[in-house]
């Protein structure tokens, strides 16, 4: 075994690499760009090395860097995760050149695997079946366009280097091929470095499934079952499980020759993942997809029902050890699910969230990959995925109600997270019966949703705005005691719809209650503690809050620490206190932050004649001058965030007034890009359209 292994990587799978070396008894080093310089997975590595400036490209992407910094780390091996430099035979060769061992399929069997096109015929050659398609190398953008006729759709474009739902997109109309082309280029380069491309043919309705295949380099190779991995959002996936639902015992086993008779003929030697695409309603009928050529995002549920460590039997195969079992010795166990937490707003469209973590608690009784804390800051340079959640039971409804469960109480307040998504998406019935395919959470759209924070929330954050009485004695209470009872007290606060005014008075609390809150605020823990009457607009209530704030008593570790518990509808909700403002943490909306009205000098806004950035990013494309004329609905801007592309769009026929930007320039969410001239007077009945945001995000199939 290597005595020290760096790690070409940050975030949750950094942090869950370390874990296995250390249990190992194996130095990790770390590598970090300036932004990551404080983050989790660097102060969890044994070594750090600072490899470059923020930008991907100046760190995590620079071969020279990352070996650089592995050699004089003192190193012996170099582990990829995922992602980043994963997938990149250049960098594997770079490493061998450098004396390194690379935790992964040698440059060559890389080249030809982690090549979509290559693989394709490598599969054809071991005998799998393969979709008809075209490769971007052998016609140009234009030929293609030209050679695809109606017939042939719908085509799915993807990067023929690399994976993660980058550079893919969806065509159904033959009139979209040609700028699907070109973004999904510019994405593959922004992202692997390599803008080539392939087409394949789409089938719809379709289950996404993939086995897992280890290998070593004494010719030995086996297949650790299958992973369902069907619920994807614009080709991303989203949840992933194992085994699948439909999957036989006899349909595994030929699944399982299949992909390691594949393996075997290119030579591939580490673990790798073979991802096949199957009718939904017949998977026996299923098909080569592509080969990655690496450790995989959803390993973990592989890991839950083997009882297997991948990463282990990674590091061993590469240092020359047979692998420590044969086929007949793998056995499955039970279920496992997984549900990625991305750092983007399901209500907007998923645009990518970015921003402080105010708190944050992880679920007791699941497995959790993070590589976030309390403090972190989610920014926009790299990709969203904060942390992956992984519950295991003996059977699929087990499995799936932990999950959810775990959901609840997992709290990352701050950034805007797909939490409460998730969680209503696995309330649905189609996915308790295991009824899924690829197109299933495109299909129920709006169906699945959060619901809003109630007027209760808001009441909630004015009481533990309030806090303690600063004396102890009945004038300085919170209460607003008089002679004829509490009185209320009203505040304006500034909310997630805007703002609302709300009213609140305590209750006269019994004697127990009274001693609790008291010991409560004696402790130095609690913020209006008892019970209170609310009124928010239209609705009143009465909620009881035992004035625990999150995080006041840290038990089990920084990550977790004790909440408040709200009765008035739902139950368990959290309170974090963020200077004067107040987020209110309910499981099944999630985080929201409510703050005194700040005044209406920001009121207004631009109005639809300025097109605003949505979210912070890089402007990538220009479209227009001042002056040009636009049409509803025509592209003007196209920006890159958290490496994915987002067009603005025109809201309306109209002349462009002034141009604020420029290709490269860094945008914060809500600069203002391009400003429309004023319109004539309209005549009654002539619509007009809201500022258009179309979202290119992810367009393609995720690893």
């Amino acid at each position: 075994m290597f005595e020290r292994v760096l790690i070409a990587n940050r975030g949750e799978i950094a942090v869950r690499i370390e874990r296995t070396l250390a249990r190992l008894g194996v130095e990790s080093v770390a590598i970090f760009s300036d932004a990551d310089a404080g983050a989790p997975h660097v102060r969890a590595a044994d070594r750090a090395v600072h490899v470059g400036p923020t930008p991907a490209r100046e760190s995590y992407l620079s071969v020279e860097r990352v070996v650089d910094a592995a050699v004089r780390s003192g190193a012996d091996a170099v582990h990829p995760g995922y992602g980043f430099l994963s997938e990149r035979p250049d960098f594997a060769a770079a490493c061998a050149a450098a004396g390194l061992v690379f935790v992964g399929p040698g440059p060559e069997a890389m080249a030809l695997l982690g090549d979509k096109g290559r693989a394709r015929a490598v599969a054809d050659e071991a005998g799998m079946p393969t979709l008809p398609g075209w490769s971007g190398e052998e016609r140009t953008d234009a030929e293609i366009a030209e050679a695809v006729g109606e017939g042939d759709l719908p085509l799915l474009v993807k990067a023929a280097a690399g994976g993660g739902g980058k550079g893919m997109r969806l065509v159904t109309r033959r009139e979209d091929l040609a700028e699907a082309l070109g973004a999904a280029r510019r994405e593959a380069a922004a992202a692997f470095g390599d803008e080539r491309l392939l087409i394949e043919r789409f089938v719809e309705p379709s289950r996404h499934l993939e086995v897992q295949v280890i290998a070593d380099a004494h010719g030995n190779a086996i297949h650790l079952g299958e992973r369902e991995c069907s619920l994807q959002r614009r080709h991303q996936k989203v949840i992933e499980e194992s085994p699948s639902p439909v999957v036989s015992a006899e349909l595994r086993a030929a699944m399982g020759e299949a992909a390691v008779s594949l393996a075997r003929h290119a030579g591939y030697v580490n673990a790798g993942t073979v991802e096949l695409i199957a009718e939904r309603d017949d998977p026996t009928r299923f098909w080569f997809l592509e080969v990655n050529t690496r450790l995989q995002v959803e390993h973990p549920v592989t890991e839950a029902v083997t009882g297997l460590d991948l990463v282990e039997l990674q590091l061993r195969v590469a240092a020359g050890e047979p692998l420590p079992l044969a086929q007949a010795d793998v056995e499955r166990r039970g279920w496992a699910v997984e549900a990625r937490v991305y750092a983007e707003d399901p209500a907007s469209g998923f645009l990518p969230s970015s921003g402080a973590v105010v708190a944050y608690r992880e679920p007791a009784g699941v497995r959790v990959d993070s590589g976030i804390e309390r403090g972190s800051v989610v920014g926009t340079d790299y990709d969203p995925m904060l942390a992956k959640v992984v519950a295991a039971g003996d059977d699929r409804d087990e499995a799936l109600a932990r999950l959810r469960r775990a959901l609840g109480e997992l709290a990352v307040v701050g950034p805007t997270t797909n939490v409460a998504y998730l969680r209503a998406l696995l309330a649905r019935p189609e996915v308790s019966a295991g009824d899924i395919d690829t197109g299933l959470i495109e299909r129920l759209g709006d169906e699945v949703a959060a619901p809003v924070a109630g007027p209760e929330s808001a009441a909630l954050a004015l009481v533990a705005m309030l806090g303690v009485p600063e004396e102890d004695d009945v004038w300085s209470g919170r209460s607003g005691w008089r002679m004829q009872g509490n009185a209320w007290t009203r505040r304006t606060l500034e909310g997630p719809a805007g703002s609302v005014e709300v009213a609140v008075r305590a209750m006269p609390p019994s004697i127990a209650n009274a001693r609790a809150a008291r010991s409560a605020i004696e402790g130095g823990t609690a913020t209006g503690a008892g019970a209170w009457d609310w009124k928010v607009g239209d609705e009143s209530g009465t909620l009881t809050y035992d004035g625990t704030l999150f995080g006041a008593t840290p038990a089990d570790g920084p990550k977790t620490g004790q909440i408040g518990r709200f009765s008035a509808r739902r139950r368990g909700v959290s309170v974090v206190r963020d200077g004067d403002a107040v987020w209110v943490v309910d499981p099944d909306v999630g985080p929201v932050r409510f703050a005194p009205l700040a005044g209406d000098a920001d009121a207004g806004g631009h109005g639809e004649a300025s097109l605003e950035a949505p979210m912070p990013g890089t402007v990538v494309q220009l479209r227009v001058e001042p002056g040009a004329t636009v049409s509803a609905g025509e592209t003007l801007v196209v920006l890159e965030s958290m490496k994915m592309e987002i067009s603005i769009t025109a809201p309306r026929d109209g002349a462009v007034a002034e141009v604020l930007v420029a290709p490269g320039d860094q945008v914060d969410r809500g600069a203002v890009l391009v400003e429309l001239a004023e319109e004539e007077p309209l005549d009654l009945g002539s619509p007009v359209g809201d500022q258009g945001l179309r979202v290119a995000a992810g367009e393609g199939k995720s690893t």
